[in-house]
């Protein structure tokens, strides 16, 4: 027997109800984990899709494009060819199940409710690499290796690019408009959008970029996009940022061939132009635009795929202005996308120093501990913790190895007076502590400067006698009337005040 059009309509709206119910069910439960709550959300994200896939099959049906639903219903009723005729349409119907029946005898009802529940327990397979720890972590070293090895980039540590990568304000803007900071940023914004789409599948990406699509758009037209000033724009030239050789300082090509081939290559690619020849010629090539608008030169000058290779000599101003844009606009995505990862990103900074200090058993020793069931860890928790050396705990929760405590010997203590006595366990802790705002806070309340020649010092009556010291060889000292303040006799001497006083007493004045 054939599934008619209204039978699959109500099938649909059936399906549809049970995963609304379902989606219910699976997140009115806690998730005790970060792996549980991870599954949740995919497990919803899933259902919803099918939802979504489900009511558009409902809304195709509901518009009757070829009119089967109109005719379906309307042979329901008992019309036909002939005429309305109830009851011939009922045996026809009642002849078609018999049929299906006979050919299928041994066939059974399926309970749709079992196959749905079953969608509570499954784990949906979610696709992390071993850094990314389920989503709690960045995996960006392949990005920082592409970035340390760019011309835009800087040799730095991997700590730091986590720091920095979101700052694309602080690239040159010649760097930014080659091919190779686009790769890299559309590489970028690949990475993120897929890690956010596994980590926070319930999101609405799509919307979430409309927004940001929306707002670049109005900052653009009015040219407030950071870095990207309007000005400038409309004749396709760079208006923030200096060129990279100023012709005006240079009269002849012999001047500008003193500059170097490396800085007329870097020069001619930064305005389009063709970067080979001898030094001569590529001086003469930069040269001419001194006194020639780049609009005016010859097409030859410039290289394949740049301004002035097109057939009437020049690209378009509006060619370049949307390429401008459209790195723009991936940075804003890709700003936004950090906002919403911020915590992620200082986890992963966080996760990278810790890395740092242990070593492979121990982190080993970590990983195995990250797949522990959620059972074992909450038992673990329960169990007091053996601690005879009274040694201080790591990021864990757990005390730190012996070896450690020794080589930052957090067993000798040192006290600050000027911080209220506070105690600081460790060299490297009380060297730091100078520049903490307790101990700020107590040379304010002494009135004295907190600045490098106060440092190791903590005693209030040494930090006085220091401020002293400092003050009489700056020649600081307080102002001394007795002997500063001036008098005058009627002759018209003039006397400081302790002298004045003297010989007034003595009659002499």
């Amino acid at each position: 027997m054939s599934s008619t059009l209204l039978e699959v309509t109500r099938s649909a709206h059936e399906d549809v109800e049970r995963l609304e119910r379902l989606v219910v069910r699976d997140l009115q439960r806690e998730p005790t984990n970060n792996r549980e709550r991870l599954f949740q959300n995919h497990r919803v994200r899933n259902m919803i899709d099918s939802i979504i896939s489900s009511t558009h099959k409902l809304i195709e049906m509901y518009e009757d494009k070829d009119n089967a639903r109109r005719d379906e219903i309307a042979v329901l009723g008992g019309q036909t060819a002939t005429g309305i005729n109830v009851f011939s349409v009922f045996y026809d119907r009642l002849k078609e199940i018999r049929e299906y029946h006979r050919r299928h005898p041994v066939a059974r009802v399926v309970d749709a409710t079992e196959e749905y529940e079953e969608l509570l327990k499954e784990e949906p397979h979610v696709e992390f690499s071993g850094e990314e720890a389920f989503g709690r972590y960045l995996d960006m070293h392949e990005l920082f290796n592409e970035y340390i090895n760019s011309k835009f980039g800087e040799p730095i540590e991997y700590s730091a690019y986590l720091d920095t990568f979101s700052h694309t304000h602080k690239i040159p803007l010649n760097q930014k408009l080659t091919r190779q900071y686009r790769d890299y940023l559309e590489h970028m914004l690949e990475y993120l959008i897929s890690f956010f789409e596994r980590r926070e599948p319930l999101q609405d990406l799509d919307r979430i970029f409309s927004k940001v699509e929306a707002e670049f758009e109005e900052l653009w037209a009015d040219g407030k996009i950071v870095v990207w000033e309007k000005k400038g724009l409309e004749n396709g030239q760079i208006s923030s940022q200096e060129p990279v050789i100023d012709l005006d300082y240079y009269n002849t090509i012999e001047e500008v061939i003193e500059v170097g081939p490396e800085k007329l290559k870097e020069a001619l690619a930064a305005l389009g132009l063709k970067t080979g020849g001898t030094i001569q010629q590529r001086a003469e090539r930069l040269f001419l635009t001194k006194h020639t608008p780049l609009e005016q030169l010859d097409k030859r000058n410039f290289a394949k795929g740049s301004r002035g290779s097109e057939q009437n000599g020049v690209t378009t101003n509006s060619q370049q202005i949307n390429s401008k844009k459209e790195i723009a606009l991936m940075e804003a995505k890709m700003q936004r996308l950090c906002e919403l990862l911020r915590e992620t990103i200082e986890q992963t900074k966080e996760n990278v120093e810790k890395k740092q200090a242990l070593t492979y058993e121990e982190m080993e020793a970590e990983r195995e501990e990250e797949e522990m069931p959620a059972d074992t860890e909450s038992d673990d928790e329960e169990q007091q913790i053996y601690n005879p050396l009274k040694l201080p705990m790591g990021w864990d929760g757990k005390p730190i190895p012996y070896w450690l405590y020794k080589l930052h010997g957090l067993g000798q203590e040192f006290k600050c007076e000027i911080c209220g006595n506070h105690s600081y366990w460790g060299r490297r802790a009380f060297e730091r502590h100078f520049k903490e705002w307790r101990h700020q806070h107590g040379m304010r309340c002494l009135n004295i400067p907190n600045t490098k020649n106060f440092n190791e010092i903590t005693s209030i009556e040494e930090a006085k006698k220091l401020w002293e010291r400092i003050q009489e060889r700056q020649g600081l000292n307080k102002w001394r009337p007795d002997l500063e303040e001036e008098y005058e006799d009627r002759e018209g001497n003039i006397y400081n005040k302790k002298t004045y006083t003297d010989l007034q007493r003595q009659g002499l004045i």
